[in-house]
């Protein structure tokens, strides 16, 4: 199965989304400290941004991709 960047970038929003909800009640319930969900989500944000830089440049990639076989 191929997942494309465009499904990859939308399943990272969509996670991004139900942590802003969830993480709210699980820090107030003492489930996790602040800090672990602010990390958390840090963390999947820099997956976010990897991956549309990736779909910004994907024709260049491709193309030197090519040209180094």
């Amino acid at each position: 199965m191929t997942i494309s960047l465009n499904q990859q970038i939308d399943e990272v929003r969509r996670e991004l989304e139900m942590r802003a909800d969830v993480y709210p009640r699980q820090v107030q319930s003492g489930k996790i400290r602040q800090s672990v969900a602010d990390y958390q989500t840090q963390r999947m944000l820099a997956v976010l941004k990897t991956l549309e830089w990736l779909q910004a440049h994907e024709q260049q990639i491709k193309i030197m991709m090519t040209e180094g076989t």
